[in-house]
């Protein structure tokens, strides 16, 4: 897919329509032709092709349309004049709209992320230039389309007039076009459809096939308007003066100047007018284009031709040709004789081709030559998609001293390369020493456009690249609008990078040009930006050495002080001047503060940003002037942040990280554990403990529509008891900044923080406040009292808490709580640290795990050499191992205690931990414990949090065995994704309750470094008892059965099952999966419809090793399913599709029918295969004397029968035809293999019962030597019903299969005469 490439460097189409048509679309209420034209631009899906015939697709392919006159008069401007008229006609668009772009700007709470209007409004007026330049050929026009209507009294000539017109072009101007001429055929036309159509061939015979005929309906009245993207700003014409002929058309200048978002189109029309794009593109501008790159490509490559061959090989292609005279008297009765139309006076040419080199009349003295045909080669290669000729070319040229630079950041990769490139063409630009020229300031701010809109903004704002500094780079020392706005948005750009003081520097840059332009909104939004980016404090950790040696704390921080003064003089000045008097200087901006804040409730549009800014000032220059005595008391903030209704008191044993959902999960876990055995309650107390720490959580919310920051954050504590205890209030938060609200809908932001309270004995607490600095200055107290709802009679209540002395307290830790990393299915040994942190003796202890925690604990006095079957299976013998088939939910395990744990007493536990899937979890673990049997429980929570990384890449393939020792082929791919380590494969094993798994070749010894892989493959070997695989097939079609009818689940348990394996995995992923895959279906039915194991699945066991880490571990593989099934479900499922089943409580609409009757059928319990395969002998080689006559072999046919359960028969058709087109079908090789002549029976017939397997002798008669493909063979198959009671064949399937199309199978007969 070709790069979008932005619109400055896309085709330019220039227009010339007759006056005819331009009457016809005025009154049709329609802008001009160009104006309609380019509503159809982008076309999407456009295929190019390259020098070496590579198709390139383009998901966008723009085309910029502009009328010709408009052009040609564009062109006869200088160029350093027309370049300040577009800076200033930018920065009078940027003046009239820069303040409802602020003041909507401002609304936003994602401000460093969206796109700034004032950016985009620089970037569209950039890429409008479309007047053509000396130094490049983008604005070139590379077609011309002359477009008459059938309304001209003379269509013919009209056509005539407009080929034969001069193109007023000075010689600077590329003269290489594809002249297009288009015909519009309105219903209306006093023309009909076939004398259209013969002027249409007229035209089509006399100036060639680059014609098209566009039929349009034009109804009038005009259709409703439809709506259109908005057409790009274009600059608009030079002002008339004294009647100068320079000027253009008037009609032009409105056109250009009102905006054009609806055109009043039928939907016919439309589709035609879309239909003449899209081939004027795809049928003639993109072949011409790409013969002209190959024509210029091989003149370059040769580069010995002199120059009149090169503009002699323009025309080589020509196929001109005149009309003959005896055309013109046949149609001349159906356009006329002469006409009014005007036509230029000029000499027509008489040659004309697609390709047209016009007469032009150059400007007096001028000898400035056109772009060189090597960049017009670059530039149409670029266009086309053609990057690899196009680098090259422009490679070339930068060499040369030609250009280049400009455009190669957007074709190469990124690269320090590319920011060499970017300099170059900037330094070209601007030269040292020099003046900066309207027409350089212009051309860098379209380089700078091109590249930030054409690069992504990952590439752009990479480290490798550093897109921002180009913006600068190219704004220069220029103090106009678009180089301002060029530094602001590097500063928006240098935000998302986190470079905030340099981003506060550039729009402290930019605020100072603006402000000389007289943008003043901008200037005073820049500010603010500034102003804020350098309070903002670096992310950088410092030593606490640091500020004793400087005698400060972390939390003073006073912002980037250096250029503060400098951003809030001007600042305060722009307010001043702008009638702001208040904010720019007030006595009591408090005062201020708390009228605007009950004004914006009637005026959300106003801001408190600025009220703010001047508070802040205020209160420092009190400060300042008054020292840390200044008297604060009196200053009241008329502001509430708390919301007292929404703060309550969290406990120790309630703040253990992780969602409250888990552990309610969990405690629901051991209340279904422990209701079958006991009575004992869980129980929760309500009060704190003495040395342990709570929280109290406090709700903040934002009244205000900006940004607050409220410092050093606490809360005040009262006894109720006569002596005040002791205890410590700690906060992690010293600067808390709260967004704005929207103030678009009032939604006020909340912020939740949370403050640590730990108390030293007990007490009666209450908690009657929350203190803070609002904006770091002003030291603040709210009241936590709330009122009651109920009753206005009683007085406030307080948040309130009793500290008591701990009886029954159980501490759990890990001893190494460090950043935890993990591989893929290691198993990691871990020590918990258990204490009594209570008064009273601890007894029991268990400990509920989540539902996917994989943990086992070791027992006591055991070390890791205990659990190594865990992480090695090195000598592990296969087993039987019998399985009850159940899903059963997480069990909580026993903590093993020598003796009880008395006051202060701890003990060291070891939990063995799998790391399941990749990705970052919490290993969250509910501690229940209490004092002696009949005491109740209490609880405790630990969580600790760890990654799991892929070590191991592991993909399994399978497929029917064509060796009659196994019925399946196993493959194991393994590879090495780590970047430094060798891990060992010590020990694969299968589990599989149906199919018996054999390594066909031993495991490496060898470990896998580093991106290595390694296959390992097995024979599967079917049990022969389909005993199991028929009961759990009918359990779960029972159960399923249940299910689609609405029917109550019985509890009953899925049929047991005997595993043959090495190892004995947990299936985790069993619930995870069948939770995404039968959502309908509650998760706690699942063990009572599910088993937890196919009979027909295969699991597979690895254990690995990484001995330079001293890591090792298992990974379960739980992906395959052998042997062919035979859609079980069908017939449960087709009862239910033709039942008038109700809403049942698993499925209540239609809509939730269909989506479990659609999982249901693609589970794996309905799955289905045709059991037959068939295996051709090949690879023999006969040797005959075939002047002794013909050769007679055999060719042996092995046919198998992989179902566990039901017969099949089978007719096996040897087909001559079919063996023909197989040979055909297949690569180069077997192509020139003969088909097989079989003769004497070429039909065979038989029945297979299951895992029976069968063979048949087919003879084939050559008459000559040669490599016979052995491919020509169809088998259908019919799979019965097993254990019908009547005995009759009752067919369940059918199928047909043939040879597969890369089927090599062949047998060689060599002559020996």
């Amino acid at each position: 897919m070709a790069r979008v490439l932005p619109s400055s460097l896309t085709p330019h189409i220039c227009i010339l329509p007759s006056q005819d048509l331009e009457e016809l679309l005025q009154s049709s209420v329609l802008p001009s032709l160009h104006h309609i034209l380019q509503s159809f631009s982008p076309l999407p899906q456009v295929t190019t092709r390259t020098t070496t015939l590579t198709t390139v697709p383009h998901a966008s392919f723009a085309l910029r349309f502009s009328d010709l006159t408009e052009i040609e008069s564009a062109c006869r401007e200088d160029e350093e004049q027309r370049a300040t008229r577009t800076i200033d006609w930018i920065g009078d668009r940027i003046s009239k709209r820069c303040a409802k772009w602020v003041d909507d700007f401002e609304k936003m709470n994602d401000r460093d992320v969206a796109r700034t209007p004032w950016w985009d409004e620089l970037r569209r007026c950039a890429e409008g230039d479309h007047i053509p330049a000396r130094d490049e050929g983008w604005n070139h026009p590379m077609s011309i389309i002359l477009a008459v209507s059938t309304t001209a009294p003379n269509p013919l000539q009209a056509i005539t007039a407009l080929h034969s017109r001069t193109l007023d072009f000075p010689s600077w101007v590329d003269v290489t076009h594809l002249i297009y001429t288009l015909i519009i055929h309105p219903k209306n036309s006093p023309l009909s459809d076939e004398e259209a159509g013969a002027l249409f061939n007229a035209v089509k015979k006399q100036y060639g096939l680059h014609t098209y005929l566009l039929s349009l309906e034009l109804p009038s009245p005009p259709p409703p308007p439809v709506s259109i993207p908005a057409l790009v700003p274009r600059l608009p014409p030079p002002t008339i003066s004294n009647g100068s002929a320079d000027a253009v058309r008037p009609e032009l200048k409105t056109t250009q100047t009102v905006p054009l978002n609806t055109l009043r189109m039928s939907e016919q029309d439309i589709q035609q007018t879309a239909r003449f794009a899209r081939e004027f593109v795809t049928m003639n501008l993109v072949p011409w284009m790409e013969k002209y790159v190959i024509e210029w490509n091989e003149t370059v490559s040769i580069n010995k031709f002199p120059s009149k061959y090169l503009t002699e090989s323009l025309h080589q292609y020509s196929s001109s040709r005149r009309l003959p005279s005896r055309l013109f008297s046949s149609t001349r009765r159906l356009f006329g004789t002469s006409s009014a139309t005007p036509v230029h006076s000029s000499t027509p040419l008489h040659t004309r081709s697609s390709t047209y080199t016009a007469p032009q009349s150059p400007l007096s003295g001028s000898t400035i030559p056109p772009p060189s045909q090597q960049r017009r080669l670059a530039e149409f290669a670029t266009i086309l998609g053609d990057f690899k000729l196009a680098v090259a070319v422009w490679e070339s040229l930068r060499k040369e001293g030609k250009g280049g630079s400009d455009i190669l950041p957007l074709l190469i990769s990124p690269s320090p390369a590319v920011q060499l490139h970017v300099s170059h063409a900037l330094n070209i630009i601007y030269p040292q020493s020099a003046e900066l020229h309207s027409h350089a300031q212009l051309r860098a701010l379209l380089y700078a456009v091109r590249w930030e809109s054409t690069l992504t903004i990952g590439d752009f704002l990479s480290d490798t690249l550093e897109g921002e500094r180009w913006l600068v780079w190219a704004a220069g020392n220029a103090e106009e609008p678009p180089a301002a706005l060029l530094l602001a948005h590097a500063a928006l750009l240098s935000v998302r990078k986190n470079a905030k003081r340099r981003a506060a520097l550039w729009y402290f840059f930019a605020a100072n040009r603006l402000e000389k332009c007289g943008i003043k909104p901008l200037t005073m939004y820049f500010l603010r930006r500034a102003h804020e980016l350098s309070l903002s404090r670096p992310e950088k950790l410092l030593s606490p050495s640091f500020w004793m040696s400087e005698n400060k704390q972390p939390s003073d921080f006073e912002g980037f002080d250096a250029v503060m003064s400098g951003i809030e003089h001007p600042l305060g000045r722009l307010l001043y001047t702008t009638g702001d008097v208040p904010g720019a200087h007030h006595p009591s901006p408090l005062a201020q503060l708390s009228s605007h804040t009950v004004d914006i409730t009637t005026d959300p549009s106003n801001s408190d940003k600025v009220f703010l800014e001047d508070f802040q000032v205020a209160i420092s220059h009190l400060k300042s002037i008054s020292g840390e005595q200044a008297r604060l008391e009196d200053v009241k903030l008329p502001l509430r942040f708390v919301v007292p209704s929404q703060t309550c008191v969290r406990l120790a044993r309630d703040s253990v990280e992780g969602e409250q959902s888990e552990w309610e999960t969990r405690e629901e876990i051991w209340s279904s554990f422990w209701k079958h055995r006991g009575k004992e309650k869980l129980e929760r107390s309500g009060n704190a403990a003495v040395e342990e720490a709570f929280w109290v959580d406090i709700t903040l919310c934002n009244p205000l529509d900006t940004e607050v920051t409220l410092a050093n954050p606490t809360v005040i504590v009262e006894s109720s008891s006569e002596t005040l205890p002791g205890f410590e209030i700690t906060s992690q938060l010293r600067l808390l900044r709260i967004l704005s609200s929207l103030p678009t809908n009032r939604a006020q932001l909340v912020v939740p923080i949370s403050i640590a309270i730990k108390a030293s004995k007990p007490a009666s607490l209450v908690i009657t406040g929350v203190a803070y600095d609002f904006l770091g200055l002003l030291p603040t107290v709210e009241s936590l009292a709330r009122r009651d709802r109920q009753s206005h009679t009683r007085p406030d209540e307080l948040l309130k808490l009793d500290v008591e002395e701990a009886s029954q307290e159980l501490a759990v830790a890990f001893v190494d709580d460090g950043p935890l990393v993990l591989a893929e299915g290691e198993c990691k040994w871990m020590k918990l640290l258990i204490s009594n942190a209570g008064s009273r003796d601890i007894g029991e202890v268990w400990v509920v795990p989540g539902a996917e925690d994989q943990i086992w604990i070791e027992p006591l006095g055991s070390g890791e050499g205990a659990h190594a079957e865990l992480g090695s299976a090195t000598g592990m013998a296969w087993k039987t191992w019998q399985s009850d088939n159940k899903i059963v939910p997480p069990t909580p395990y026993s903590i093993p205690l020598t003796e009880k744990l008395v006051t202060s007493g701890s003990t060291e536990v070891t939990v063995v931990l799998h790391a399941g899937c990749k990705r970052k979890q919490d290993l969250s673990l509910l501690f229940i414990y209490r004092e002696a049997q009949g005491s109740p429980f209490h609880c405790t929570r630990v969580t600790r949090s760890y990654e799991v990384v892929q070590c191991l890449q592991i993909s399994t393939a399978s497929h029917p065995s064509h060796s009659l020792d196994h019925s399946f082929s196993l493959s194991l791919d393994l590879t090495n994704i780590l970047s430094s380590s060798n891990v060992e494969i010590n020990q694969v094993t299968t589990i599989s309750a149906s199919w018996s798994c054999s390594p066909l070749a031993e495991l490496r010894p060898e470990p896998l470094r580093p991106s290595q892989s390694a296959r390992i493959s097995f024979g599967a070997t079917s049990t022969g008892d389909c005993t199991s695989v028929n009961a759990v097939s009918a359990f779960v079609s029972r159960k399923l059965s249940n299910v689609l009818h609405g029917q109550v689940l019985a509890p009953d348990d899925p049929p047991p099952l005997e595993l043959l394996c090495g190892h004995v995995s947990q299936r985790i992923a069993v619930s995870r999966s069948l939770a995404q895959s039968h959502p309908r279906i509650p998760t706690s039915s699942h063990p009572s419809i599910f088993p937890l194991y196919n009979p027909l699945s295969v699991d597979f066991v690895v254990f690995w090793k990484i001995p330079s880490e001293q890591r090792s571990g298992h990974i379960l593989v739980s992906d395959i399913t052998l042997g062919a099934s035979h859609a079980a479900l069908r017939g449960v499922l087709e009862g239910v599709e033709s039942a008038k089943v109700k809403r049942s409580m698993y499925a209540e609409t239609q809509r939730e029918k269909v989506e479990m009757l659609q999982a249901i059928r693609d589970s794996e319990w309905n799955a289905e295969m045709n059991p037959i395969v068939v295996i051709v002998k090949d690879g023999l080689v006969i040797e005959h004397d075939f002047s002794q006559g013909v050769c007679l072999t055999h060719v042996e046919f092995t046919i198998r029968n992989h179902s566990l359960s039901h017969p099949s028969r089978f007719v096996l058709r040897l087909d001559h035809c079919q063996q023909s087109s197989s040979v055909l079908s297949t690569d180069s090789v077997c192509r020139h293999h003969l088909p097989a002549p079989y003769c004497g029976r070429t039909t065979f017939r038989g029945l297979l019962e299951p895992l029976q397997t069968t063979s048949v002798l087919a003879q084939l008669c050559a008459t000559c030597p040669g490599t016979y493909a052995l491919s020509g063979w169809r088998l259908e198959t019919e799979v019965g019903e097993p254990g019908t009671e009547d005995g009759l064949w009752q067919v369940r399937h059918r199928y047909e299969q043939r040879a597969a199309a890369d089927n090599s199978s062949s047998i060689v007969i060599s002559d020996l005469s």
